[in-house]
């Protein structure tokens, strides 16, 4: 897979399309990898030989140079492979010759300067353009609803087929395995072709100058200057209006206001405590503010040698308890362990979460034996 990406790229056009400024200054930031990023690059990379060999294309098998590799991830990309094939099937029920393209590099510099991205997998066939991108991640659940990454996608798939295929419809999927997660959207190709030219292209004129107004919101969660972003700080100091009041003083209203940017304010002080550490690790002397040694917990230098001596004395010191869920899933791999324990697992009912309207999960049984259930829980 290609590790080369625009500066105006799809996979961060969510962020300098509702902040236009933000694109030149986060490409003067160097990358930080983080494991989950590896870990993603590894599954990428699994995908792609699974989709190719399940095409019968010739593919290496990567599976000995990857450094997260184990079973989930081997069932993850079986699964992607599985699911594409599957949506390749249904293109032939459209088309007599639809093409597949997997890691194909789009290029959407129509409408965005040096605009181009990498899609996971496109399909292409009359009628309907697919453009299917996999994500490996399980903290953010992601949805395929009017995403620009993979908007951006279908332009460039779009920008090389239409007129080779009689194109109407772009269908966009989000396969999120680890989420229990397909979401699908589509559109025509003329709201598509809008989109880009209404939406799309101007902003984008903006942010490769590094022009426009900066905005605060979600889309802040990835951008390498969120710490120390001004128009951030003043986004989550509105909140100090309120002055701190107990919630029984505030009205409706206010606590709505609030419940709606807590979470925000609460990761904003958290990106402003991390930055402010690795600010003082590399040396920086803050005048109010000193790092220390944080608690640690004592740990053996030696297990083996620790069992050993801990048998001899007549004891057993090793744990014995059955893995847990997720555990016992990498274990055994998702089929087996469907195969194996299904009958014995069971999902209990969650916890009360509160979330706004747009949330698409139903609305949680209010009755009073619920509430009770909860008070006894807290």
């Amino acid at each position: 897979m290609p590790d080369v990406h625009a500066t105006l790229s799809a996979s961060s056009s969510h962020r300098w399309l509702a902040c236009p400024p933000s694109a030149l200054l986060n490409a003067a930031v160097p990358d930080t990898r983080s494991e989950y990023a590896a870990q993603g690059t590894d599954a990428h990379s699994l995908c792609e030989y699974e989709v190719l060999k399940s095409l019968g294309k010739p593919a290496q098998d990567p599976t000995e140079d990857l450094t997260w590799y184990d079973e989930e991830m081997k069932d993850s990309a079986e699964s992607y492979a599985a699911f594409v094939n599957e949506r390749l099937a249904k293109a032939n029920e459209l088309c007599s010759d639809p093409i597949v393209l997997v890691e194909q590099r789009l290029d959407y510099s129509r409408w965005v300067p040096q605009g181009f991205g990498t899609g996971d997998c496109v399909i292409v066939a009359d009628d309907v353009l697919t453009v299917i991108d996999f994500k490996y991640g399980v903290g953010v659940l992601v949805e395929a609803e009017r995403n620009p990454q993979m908007m951006c996608y279908a332009l460039g798939a779009l920008d090389i087929f239409d007129g080779i295929y009689d194109i109407n419809r772009v269908e966009m999927i989000i396969f999120q395995p680890r989420r229990e997660n397909i979401s699908t959207y589509t559109m025509t190709k003329e709201e598509l072709l809008d989109w880009a030219d209404t939406v799309l292209k101007p902003a984008a004129e903006l942010a490769a100058k590094g022009e426009g107004e900066f905005k605060a919101g979600d889309h802040c969660q990835f951008c390498k200057v969120k710490a120390t972003c001004r128009k951030r700080a003043e986004y989550n100091l509105e909140l100090a209006k309120y002055d701190f009041e107990m919630p029984d003083k505030l009205t409706d209203d206010e606590i709505e206001a609030i419940l709606s940017r807590v979470d925000e304010l609460v990761a904003w002080g958290a990106d402003i405590k991390e930055f402010a550490l690795q600010q003082a690790v590399a040396g920086k002397q803050w005048k109010d503010w000193k790092v220390v040694e944080g608690r640690s917990n004592r740990k053996y230098t030696d297990e083996e040698a620790v069992a050993q001596i801990v048998n001899a004395a007549g004891y057993d010191p090793c744990e014995h308890k059955v893995l847990g869920v997720t555990a016992m899933t990498k274990l055994l791999g998702k089929k087996k362990f469907e195969d194996l324990l299904s009958a014995f697992i069971e999902k209990p009912q969650g916890k009360p979460t509160l979330v706004p309207m747009s949330d698409k999960r139903p609305a949680m049984n209010k009755s009073a034996e619920a509430a009770n259930d909860f008070k006894e829980e807290n």
